[in-house]
Parts: C-alpha cells; structure tokens; sequence
C-alpha cells in the first residue's frame, strides 16, 4: 500500500467538509454519509463546530482508495483559523482545493493558492455545487485559468482535445503530444507532481455527482511520497483526548 498525505482546502462555505464526507463513503471508510447541517459530520467533532457549522480545527481521517493509503487532513475554511490550516502545508503530499461553482474565486480562494505556491505542493481542484442552476463549467474553467492559473486543465473528459491542452503546459509534453497524439499517464503525474499542470473536476459534493470520477482521477495522477531509511517525522498538531 502506498502512501500519500492530502490536504483538503477551501474558501468557507465551498463545501468542503462535505467533499470529505463524500470521499469517505464513497471509498467505504464510513457507511453513512453525514452532513454538516445535520451536525453529524464524520470530521466536525467538537460542539462548536457542529453549533456554527464550520470547520474550526484540522482533523484527520485514513481510507483506502485503490491502491494507495491516503490520510486526508480536512482544514477550516474561515479565514479567522488560517493559523489553523497553514499549519497543515508543512505536512501534505498534494492539497484538493474546493472552489464553489456558484462563489467562484474568492479572495481568500487567491490566498490559499499563494501558500499552496510558497509550500510548493501539487493541487488538484474540485469545482463543488455543479448542480446548482446557472453554473456553468465553461465559465469557470475561464475564470480559473484567469484568475488562478492559467495551466488549470478541465480532467472531467479525456479526449484528444484534454491532451492537446494538457500539451500547452509544458514543451517536453508538447513534444510527446507532436509525436504520438497522446501523453503517457506517467508523463502527466510527473507534471501535476511539478506543478506544471493543475486538474480539476466538477461535480456536487452532496449528492455525491462526481466524486467518483474524482476518487479515480486522484488516485491515477498522483505519485506515492518516497521516504529515506532511517526514522523521521514532521508534527503539526498535538491533540489530548478526553483522559488528557
């Protein structure tokens, strides 16, 4: 099994701790999807969480999908606990950046993509509350690449235009694409991994619409972490339980 330590962030409201419940039924982790209105959230333990129904401190979760093992580290949203989250960056593999359809880029959406950029960790982007009416993905897709990056590349579908587009972001894939018409998968993961190529997906969180084409895509682009011989680690967080 391999292993991979995510980070999942968002703007509040994007519907992030709900992407998190969703990732977790759908690999079979929890057998009830609970929901953050409800207060019976799988992440959101503490009273006053479930009383503002925010994420207010990170929490972590291990599920299986395929064949990696990945600990997903679920972090708030609202800009007054971004100590919080920062705290997380040092710690992650890849981040899944939440973006609401309906909000788009917000600002705090721009300052999660600078940190995400100072720790230089590879992103994948989940566009959540597509069934919401008026949301547009092709509108979207513009604004990302306007106002986030311009190499933020729409995976939902995989034909000879995905690969031409994924082509533009980088001239070694450019020159593979020239040859073969296609890039190899191995390519493409060595590029996300580089910060070369951001994917993205679409869906809705809630009614679970595209979440597991995303559990799919995740798990095919993305590189287990290599670790040395000899023992270390890295902590962010110490917690006490109720025995203290």
């Amino acid at each position: 099994m391999k292993n991979l330590v995510v980070g999942i962030l968002a703007h509040v409201d994007a519907g992030k701790t709900t992407l998190c419940e969703s990732l977790l039924y759908v690999s079979g982790k929890i057998a009830k999807l609970g929901r953050v209105d409800k207060q019976n959230a799988y992440l959101d333990t503490e009273l006053l969480e479930k009383e503002r129904g925010i994420t207010i401190f990170s929490k972590q979760a291990v599920f299986s999908m395929n064949d990696k093992k990945i600990t997903l580290l679920d972090t708030p949203g609202h800009v007054d606990f971004s100590a919080e989250m920062e705290r997380t960056l040092q710690v992650l593999d890849y981040a899944i950046l939440v973006i609401s359809a309906a909000d788009g880029v917000q600002e705090h959406t721009k300052t999660l993509w600078k940190l995400l950029d100072f720790y230089q960790i590879p992103r994948f982007l989940f566009i959540n509350k597509m069934d919401q009416q008026g949301a547009d993905k092709d509108k979207i897709m513009k604004i990302l690449q306007s106002q986030l990056e311009e190499r933020c590349v729409d995976f939902s579908f995989q034909d000879s235009s995905f690969y031409e587009e994924i082509s533009l972001c980088d001239e070694a894939l450019m020159e593979e694409f020239l040859l073969t018409n296609l890039i190899q998968q191995d390519k493409i993961q060595a590029a996300i991994l580089q910060q070369k190529i951001y994917p993205c997906y679409f869906g809705s969180a809630l009614k679970i619409q595209g979440v597991e084409e995303f559990i799919q895509g995740f798990s095919d682009y993305t590189f287990p972490q290599t670790y040395p011989q000899k023992f270390g680690a890295k902590i962010f967080k110490i917690t006490r339980d109720e025995q203290g």
